[in-house]
C-alpha cells in the first residue's frame, strides 16, 4: 500500500471557482507540503492562480496526468467527457478526485479508458470561504492511502465526510450541496418580513446575516442536537412559540422534506443524462 503523507503533487484540471477555493485552503495550511498546478485553456485564469498561490502552471491536461499523484477533476460536468477522452491514463498512477456534481464513477472510469482508482466528491460553495461540506466516495481501486489523500484536499475547504455508497451522494447534493441556497432563502424571506415590520434595508439585511451566523456556529460548536437548541429558546406563550407554531402549522418540516426530494431526484437524472452523453 501507497505510504499515506502529507507530502504529495496535486494537478487541477480546470481553475474556476471551485479550484480557486481548494487551492487556497491547500496553500493557507503550512503544515502541508503539496505540489500545486493547474491547467486551465483560460490563461488570464492560470495567471491569476499562479499570481495568487504561487502555484505552477502545466502546459496541458496531459502533463499534470503524468507529473501529479492526484488529479483534480474541475471542469464542469458537460464537458467533462471531451476532457477525459483526450487523456492517456495508460501509464499513468494516478488517482482521480472528482468535483463535478452529477458525473458517475462509472462515466469518469469510461472516459478515462482505463481502470484507474476514482474519487467522487460533492462540495458546496461554501468551499469558497473554508466553511465548506463535501461527500466523498471512492471506487475499489481507491487504497486508504489515496483516501487519507483526498481528505486533505476536501478539508482545506471545510468539512469532508465519507458515504458508505455511491448512490448516497445525491442525499449529500439534496443536503448539503444545494442546501446554503436554502438557507438563502431563508435569510430573504427573514430580511424582506423585518423590512414589513418596519426596520430598513440594511439594519435588517445585517440582523439577519448575524444571526444566521450565530445560530449555525452554536449549533456547530454545542454537544445539543438543533431540536435541544430550539426547545431552549422557545419559552411556553412566548414570541419564538408563536412564530415556531406558524411555522409548523404551515407544515414547514414537509416543505423541506418535498424540496430536498426534489432536487435528490434531479440529482439523478443530471447523473443519468451524462452516462448517456
Amino acid at each position: 500500500m501507497t505510504k499515506i503523507t502529507s507530502s504529495f503533487s496535486v494537478g487541477f484540471i480546470g481553475g474556476g471557482n471551485m479550484a480557486r477555493s481548494i487551492i487556497g485552503g491547500l496553500t493557507t495550511n503550512k503544515q502541508l507540503d503539496l505540489n500545486i498546478q493547474v491547467f486551465d485553456q483560460s490563461k488570464q485564469q492560470l495567471d491569476q492562480l499562479h499570481h495568487d498561490f504561487g502555484i505552477q502552471v502545466a502546459n496541458s491536461n496531459q502533463a499534470l496526468i503524468d507529473q501529479c499523484d492526484v488529479v483534480v477533476l474541475a471542469v464542469k460536468p458537460q464537458v467533462m467527457k471531451s476532457v477525459l477522452t483526450e487523456l492517456d491514463t495508460s501509464k499513468s498512477s494516478t488517482v482521480y478526485l472528482s468535483i463535478a456534481a452529477g458525473v458517475t464513477i462509472t462515466s469518469i472510469t469510461k472516459w478515462l479508458g482505463s481502470k484507474c482508482p476514482v474519487i467522487r466528491s460533492m462540495p458546496n460553495t461554501p468551499a469558497l470561504v473554508q466553511c465548506g461540506a463535501t461527500g466523498l466516495f471512492a471506487n475499489s481501486l481507491a487504497s486508504e492511502a489515496h483516501k487519507s489523500q483526498a481528505n486533505i484536499i476536501m478539508e482545506a475547504t471545510g468539512l469532508a465526510l465519507w458515504v458508505d455508497s455511491e448512490d448516497l451522494l445525491d442525499s449529500v447534493t439534496a443536503l448539503s450541496g444545494s442546501g446554503p441556497a436554502y438557507y438563502f432563502l431563508v435569510m430573504e424571506a427573514m430580511q424582506a418580513a423585518g423590512e414589513k415590520l418596519g426596520l430598513d434595508p440594511q439594519t435588517a439585511r445585517k440582523l439577519t446575516e448575524q444571526t444566521a451566523l450565530g445560530a449555525a456556529t452554536l449549533a456547530v460548536q454545542s454537544d445539543e442536537a438543533p431540536a435541544e437548541l430550539r426547545r431552549r429558546v422557545t419559552s411556553p406563550g412566548g414570541t419564538t412559540e408563536q412564530a415556531i407554531n406558524t411555522f409548523l402549522n404551515n407544515d414547514l418540516p414537509e416543505i423541506f422534506g418535498k424540496a430536498m426530494q426534489a432536487a435528490y431526484d434531479r440529482s439523478k437524472e443530471l447523473a443519468t443524462e451524462l452516462d448517456k452523453n
